[in-house]
């Protein structure tokens, strides 16, 4: 599988945060739930393979993008949706156009609308930091 690249592209650092929230998201980090103390124990003290996820995003930042994400889909459904698939569930954009009976190109085009979007509703974000 080709690994997504976003140095030195439009959108990259955009495109770089979305990808580092669709890791925190599937981490299960900002979803408040119950863990008793025997399976924490056990979680903790347990060697297991693959090691832990690991991403470069604060839970403050996550959740302003976690946020957008939300109002793009409340927006747009057919974008949000999208940009959801493609960077919160890791499907690749031929997966999602076939999903959709579209074809990869267009998918494509519609995430890089999405992600365009999003970057202009966490500007505000990025000028306070």
């Amino acid at each position: 599988m080709k690994k997504r690249t976003y140095l030195g592209k439009p959108l990259g650092d955009t495109e770089y945060l979305l990808e580092q929230w669709g890791w925190w998201r599937m981490s299960g980090m900002g979803v408040p739930r119950y863990v008793s103390p025997l399976y924490a124990l056990i979680r903790d003290n347990t060697v297991g393979e693959g090691g832990t996820a690991e991403f470069v995003i604060t839970d403050d930042v996550a959740l302003v993008v976690d946020s957008a994400v939300a109002k793009l889909t409340k927006r747009d459904p057919q974008m949000g949706g999208f940009v959801w698939m493609y960077f919160g569930m890791k499907y690749p954009a031929l997966r999602i156009g076939r999903e959709t009976k579209m074809g990869e190109a267009k998918a494509r085009e519609i995430i890089k609308a999405g992600v365009a979007w999003i970057d202009c509703a966490i500007e505000q974000v990025r000028e306070a930091a």
